[in-house]
């Protein structure tokens, strides 16, 4: 028997264990995007239990953890070619948690308890939206663009409360003062099951003739965020909220523009000619 005849049989016993190895390391890259989602919903929990120890500051921050945990779990998934039905089911249960249960019950210990049984209402219309959000992307995950969210994404509904809390963790306990609560809650919450678009930043493009201005202004970003944290988040929350009703705004201002110049043009070719008057229009040809 040859040299050649002899190395298949030489190398066959090795042949199991790269196999075998090479399935623990796909199991082990498939697990990944899973393991932050449950980081994630970790942080919803930590959320939760700190909000009824009194501890809202530190509750509030672990929805930032959430909403950080939440951003890299789908990127990991894109990225490693591990995205599934499992990990987009696990990953919508656990943002319910910590984007609709998480946020609710920190408002509610925050400001909406001197309300009463219309703090708790708000307080679970919020949950509901979230839920309902969140079971809409699945659905129409697929078909819309890709630059925008149909709504309001539920963990930046959820940044709102969290930002103001940790910004300013006294709270409130007077009915009268609480009642601005309930727009903090209400608002999002309406935003999320909306129709408003809202600018989705997954498709930005760091390969662009612009990718250095976008990093100088990354870099300021994070400059200011160390430096004053709690007013650059609360800052930075409230501006996405409004920027959708701007986008709105401004497109309904376009199509009504757009509308008041084609309705001239649309009369003047439904405008039928006069008998015995020649169409000028034909002339010349």
């Amino acid at each position: 028997m040859s040299e050649h005849d002899r190395r298949p049989r030489l190398l066959r016993p090795l042949r199991p264990r790269l196999d075998a190895r090479a399935r623990r390391f796909r199991r082990g890259v498939y697990l990944l995007p899973s393991m932050f989602t449950m980081a994630n919903l970790f942080c919803g929990y930590a959320c939760i239990v700190h909000s009824i120890r009194g501890e809202l500051s530190t509750a509030a921050l672990f929805i930032g953890f959430a909403f950080v945990l939440d951003m890299l779990d789908g990127r990991i998934a894109r990225m490693t070619g591990t995205t599934s039905a499992f990990g987009l089911e696990f990953d919508s249960l656990a943002d319910v948690v910590s984007f609709g249960v998480a946020p609710a019950i920190l408002s509610f210990q925050w400001g909406l308890q001197p309300l009463g049984r219309i703090g708790w209402a708000a307080g679970f219309l919020f949950v509901a939206a979230a839920a309902v959000r969140l079971a809409r992307f699945n659905i129409q995950a697929g078909s819309q663009d890709k630059r925008y969210f149909v709504g309001m994404p539920s963990p930046a509904a959820a940044c709102i409360p969290a930002a103001t809390v940790f910004a300013y963790p006294q709270g409130f306990q007077s009915a009268s003062h609480a009642v601005a609560v309930l727009a903090m809650v209400i608002i999002p919450a309406l935003t999320m099951v909306s129709t408003i678009r809202f600018r989705s930043f997954k498709t930005l493009d760091l390969q662009t003739r612009r990718s250095s201005a976008v990093l100088v202004l990354v870099a300021a970003g994070l400059v200011l965020l160390a430096a004053e944290p709690r007013y650059v988040l609360v800052a930075l929350a409230y501006i996405y909220l409004a920027s959708g009703f701007i986008g709105y705004a401004w497109t309904r201002i376009q199509h009504r523009r757009h509308g008041a110049e084609e309705e001239p043009e649309a009369r003047l070719a439904a405008t039928p000619l006069r008998p015995g008057k020649q169409d000028t229009t034909q002339r010349g040809a």
